[in-house]
């Protein structure tokens, strides 16, 4: 994958497709080889490249350093929970997951409430399949539980009254992020792993035509 072409939507979409099961990288290889990046160009893929590879421990760093700010509210605990729950619900595969995991433990109970929650039929453009399929949960769109969840969270660390020590460590987890994913030299297995992750991509594109 050539990531001085890749633009930051389409990194982004990556990271919403991608599978949200992928294993946090071994702490050894993580913390391996740092070295500074000689140009801009250089730094744009290297940052690229290392964003993508070690997204999930990225999201745990994170998860981390917020959980040691919340360490002594309950409250902020909880909210650092549900943050944790909309950032991850932007990711289709975890949030299909989520949601049939969700409707078959609801059937066991209320099949008919199960059946309310299946998402709608996805719009058919010209007898095709729109090829933008919305993402639901519970029967509605992503978004909305986004937003809830992410309300809730900020509601919160708000009665919790440790607002400011989240967003200190919002602001270090960020910093934390940038550094590494600046300075971490791509390997080789990096490299390899980013050109299968386009090829599923694109066979999976395939697969649904």
């Amino acid at each position: 994958m050539d990531w001085g072409n890749v633009t930051v939507d389409d990194l982004t979409g990556a990271l919403r497709e991608v599978d949200w099961s992928t294993r946090p990288r071994p702490f050894h290889e993580f913390f391996s080889k740092f070295t500074v990046p000689r140009s801009y160009l250089k730094w744009s893929n290297r940052f690229k490249c290392n964003l993508y590879y070690y997204r999930t421990n990225y999201f745990i760093l994170i998860i981390l350093i917020l959980g040691v700010a919340c360490l002594m509210s309950p409250l902020a605990i909880t909210a650092t929970a549900l943050a944790a729950l909309s950032i991850a619900f932007l990711n289709d595969s975890f949030a299909v997951t989520f949601n049939e995991k969700v409707t078959r433990t609801v059937r066991k109970f209320s099949p008919h409430l199960a059946a309310k929650m299946r998402p709608p039929h996805m719009p058919v453009i010209r007898g095709r399949p729109s090829p933008k399929k919305s993402i639901h949960i519970c029967g509605q769109l992503r978004g909305v539980f986004v937003f809830l969840f992410s309300a809730a969270s900020f509601i919160l660390w708000f009665a919790s009254g440790n607002l400011l020590y989240i967003l200190w460590a919002f602001g270090i987890g960020f910093f934390a992020t940038v550094l590494h994913a600046s300075i971490r030299t791509p390997n080789l297995k990096a490299r390899l792993n980013t050109f299968r992750e386009e090829f599923r991509a694109v066979w999976r594109s395939y697969s649904e035509l």
